[in-house]
């Protein structure tokens, strides 16, 4: 209890101290940039997981061949959710004295829970709506041209006459690229009447629940601890369609990576602060143990000084954190739509935890290393302590960041790649500034005097240079990562989805009709036209064991070998397509080589070598795996699970896909199209992409205001580095001034000495930022042919350089425009 009032009375005390009011302020900036950081990033997320949420039209649901127990849905209402039920078969419709295969989803009057159903009316206006009533149905333009109906007319569906209420322009869909057949909605109390959803249906039943996230994941945790029917499965945001979920990631990384940079920068501010405040501690603690205090005393008074500080300063940055973070999405709500507004609590308090143990894993090593000081040391006034080559205390900073790392990036592999390069920043920092102070000792001597002065202060503080140089280069690689990099990561992003990306895909194409299709395409503007063939065939054994006897791990496993199966071929490997295992079939293989893509490799055990009989057709195909294959599933482009080679698979029956882009200006067009070749299936994807390129310019924007954050936190690593040698540098200025240097001296000298340290920290910086930059493009956010912006990494080096000469200037104008003996009285 005296030591915690003695801590009290020495954080009052000391408080005029700018090294105290600095590490005060350090760990204040370093919770605010945290918690804001993270609150807009766990807002953001929120916002990136509602987008998953509107692919599949609720927060989380449950599949079925048959109908579902009421149980399921009891247990929801239980919890507060709101539900709606769904159903989705194929059935034929009549019209015209015309038929037409139509993929149905039946729902109730609450679907959807999230995300809009858009829907078209007669006069061309577009609007959000809910399921059609009994007696009306929507069906999408495909429907539409096939059936030659409009708006308002009927059809003939399951047996009952419905009209047509809309179009169908968008609904959740699950991130479905494309369905094979037009797609209708109706009312599920007339599929039920029409008997669609009767026992041997081929309907597959939906549950979808939304409501308050932490009664969803309540409802999740019941269902996985309950048996369920036979078929049946979760549908979660997680399991959104591939292209999609790949969005998903990447947004999440792209704003994991903004805040751990922030709180790395955080970390080495704090770091900065509280070595400085070790050093004006020593001559205090030497005269403590030359009065007879005891080394342990002296340690928990320095760790209860420690924490009297943090306590209050932690607090403040929380409430600090949590205002301002309110403050920001105010303004920055609005270029984020339907992100939840609810202010989250939790990242502030986490932020204020996060920031007391950066503080005592940065700031107690120096500290506890000051109850070491020998009594001697009050008249040598000098920090002589027993040397070690290895002191144990400083691998706590070490744990402290790649703690932080860890728990900020969410990825091992992200916080391998960042520990990895920052480690290797600091290091050639190191390395860069020894060999600059071991050049400094040969070249000061016939230098100019203002470049000699500012080496011969380099050369002096040969510690603190080193230091300085270090922190420097680290906070300016985090800031250029930040800043430069990030960026132009997402730049790359976009660039994956071009405007022209191809936004149609049209199906059923036969060989006879390619050379008319092209021309006809080409006619109404159509461009990168690309087609493969498509055979639809079904796996029926592996290594000559009939599929049907086999026991799969999982029901996926046995779902995937059941159902029929997209097989194509081509004599070269697609793009988007690496092989990573195996090669490619040869030109003229003697037997039949099929190319899997990793996911059948996994879901399947094959290996290179295995063989697997398909039937496509009345004919029958074995084909020996040759090679493993990764596929980009986000790149949009036509890819299959299975390739086969050309000479063995262009005499089985196909079609051809096609894609091609086409201006949104010239859809219509495609609708005599349609009529002229009435046996396509003509998909448009532009909402699909436009929903990837929505997720990309909303990171980019929560990126870009996470970034001012940022910089707030790399604005105080560089006014504490450079404030680390202050006194020394004040002392010294005192003498010279005493012995008739004049300002300018001093000024041209220190001009050179924060120069050639910015010189240092910048190009060190930008190597380590382009490195860090190439690899996260390539191995976290897989973006093919990224690389780092080089002249703005060069620009940024030289900015760095100027930058801090000036805040070293400024930092040294005091010391110049004061007479020597106050100078020497304050020292």
């Amino acid at each position: 209890m005296k030591l915690l009032l003695l801590a009290l009375r020495t954080v009052r005390r000391e408080w005029h101290l700018p090294e105290l009011r600095t590490l005060a302020a350090s760990l204040v900036l370093a919770v605010v940039a945290l918690g804001v950081v993270a609150t807009l990033s766990t807002r953001i997320e929120r916002g990136m997981l509602a987008s998953a949420a509107e692919l599949i039209g609720g927060d989380i649901g449950i599949e079925s061949p048959q109908n579902l127990p009421d149980t399921f849905a009891n247990e929801a209402h239980q919890r507060g959710l709101n539900t709606t039920v769904t159903a989705s078969f194929p059935s034929v419709a009549f019209a015209n004295q015309k038929t037409q295969l139509l993929d149905v989803q039946a729902s109730d009057s609450h679907y959807p829970l999230r995300g809009t159903l858009e829907l078209g009316d007669a006069s061309g206006h577009s609007h959000n709506g809910h399921a059609p009533p009994a007696g009306s149905v929507y069906l999408d333009h495909r429907a539409l041209i096939a059936l030659n109906l409009n708006i308002g007319q009927q059809l003939q569906l399951g047996g009952r006459q419905l009209t047509i209420a809309a179009e169908l322009l968008r609904q959740p869909d699950g991130g479905e690229l494309f369905a094979l057949a037009p797609r209708a909605l109706m009312s599920l109390t007339d599929a039920e009447q029409a008997g669609l959803l009767g026992v041997g249906s081929r309907a597959r039943h939906r549950l979808l629940l939304a409501g308050d996230p932490a009664a969803v994941q309540s409802w999740r945790d019941w269902v996985q601890s309950t048996k369920l029917p036979q078929g049946a499965e979760l549908v979660t945001t997680e399991q959104t369609q591939e292209r999609m979920r790949t969005a998903f990631d990447r947004a999440g990384a792209f704003l994991r990576l903004t805040a751990l940079l922030s709180a790395l920068l955080a970390g080495v501010a704090i770091a900065l602060a509280a070595q400085r405040y070790a050093r004006r501690k020593t001559a205090e603690v030497a005269l403590l143990r030359a009065l007879g205090t005891s080394r342990k005393r002296v340690l928990g008074l320095l760790v209860y000084t420690l924490a009297a500080l943090a306590i209050p300063a932690a607090a403040l940055g929380l409430v600090l954190a949590l205002g301002l973070s309110q403050l920001a999405w105010l303004f920055a709500s609005q270029l984020f739509g339907s992100v939840p507004t609810v202010l989250p609590i939790g990242p502030s308090f986490a932020a204020a935890a996060m920031g007391i143990a950066v503080l005592i894993g940065f700031a107690l090593p120096p500290l506890a290393r000051l109850a070491e000081v020998p009594p001697v040391a009050v008249f040598r006034q000098s920090m002589e302590r027993r040397v070690r080559r290895f002191d144990a205390l400083y691998l706590i900073p070490l744990m402290v960041a790649l703690l932080l790392i860890w728990t900020q990036s969410g990825s091992v592999q992200l916080a391998g790649i960042l520990a990895a390069s920052l480690f290797g920043v600091a290091v050639v920092a190191a390395l860069l500034a020894a060999l600059l102070l071991f050049v400094a000792r040969r070249v000061a001597p016939g230098a100019h005097p203002a470049l000699r002065l500012g080496l011969a202060a380099l050369a002096r503080r040969r510690t603190l240079s080193l230091i300085q140089a270090t922190a420097l280069s680290l906070g300016l690689c985090a800031l250029l990562l930040l800043a430069v990099v990030a960026p132009s990561l997402l730049q790359g992003w976009r660039q994956e989805l071009p405007t022209d990306t191809p936004n149609w895909f049209a199906l059923n194409l036969q060989d006879d009709q390619r050379a008319g299709f092209e021309h006809a395409l080409a006619g109404i503007g159509g461009e990168k036209l690309n087609m493969a063939p498509l055979a639809v065939g079904k796996l029926t054994a592996i290594n000559g064991k009939p599929v049907d006897s086999i026991t799969f791990p999982d029901q996926r496993s046995k779902d995937s070998a059941d159902r029929q199966l997209r097989l194509s071929w081509a004599s070269d490997l697609p793009p988007a397509n690496q092989i990573v295992a195996g090669q490619w079939p040869p030109a003229h293989p003697a037997q039949a080589m099929v190319s899997i893509d990793t996911m059948w490799r996994d879901m399947f055990s094959l290996k290179i070598g295995d063989t697997l009989s398909f039937n496509v057709g009345e004919g029958n195909l074995d084909a020996k795996v040759s090679s493993v294959r990764k596929v980009d599933w986000s790149s949009f482009r036509v890819n299959f699970f299975l390739l086969l080679d050309p000479d063995h698979a262009s005499s089985l029956p196909h079609t051809w896909l096609a894609s091609f882009y086409l201006p949104r200006t010239q859809a219509t067009q495609l609708a005599q199209l349609s009529r002229d070749y009435s046996n396509l299936s003509l998909v448009d994807v532009d909402s699909l992409l436009d929903r990837v390129r929505e997720i990309v310019d909303r990171v980019g924007n929560a990126v870009r205001w996470i970034l001012g954050f940022s910089l707030l936190a790399g604005a105080l690593v560089l006014s504490a580095a450079l404030a680390a040698s202050a006194a020394e540098r004040r002392h010294e200025a005192a003498l010279l001034r005493t012995l008739g240097a004049r300002r300018n001296q001093l000024r041209a000298a220190a001009a050179c000495e924060f120069a050639l340290l910015g010189l240092v920290a910048g190009l060190t910086a930008a190597v380590g930022a382009a490195g860090a930059g190439l690899w996260m493009g390539h191995a976290v956010f897989h973006i093919d042919g990224f690389v780092p912006p080089l002249w703005p990494l060069a620009l940024g080096a030289l900015s760095a350089a100027i930058v801090v000469m000036l805040l070293g200037l400024a930092g040294t104008r005091k010391v110049t425009q004061t007479s020597p003996m106050r100078l020497l009285r304050e020292g």
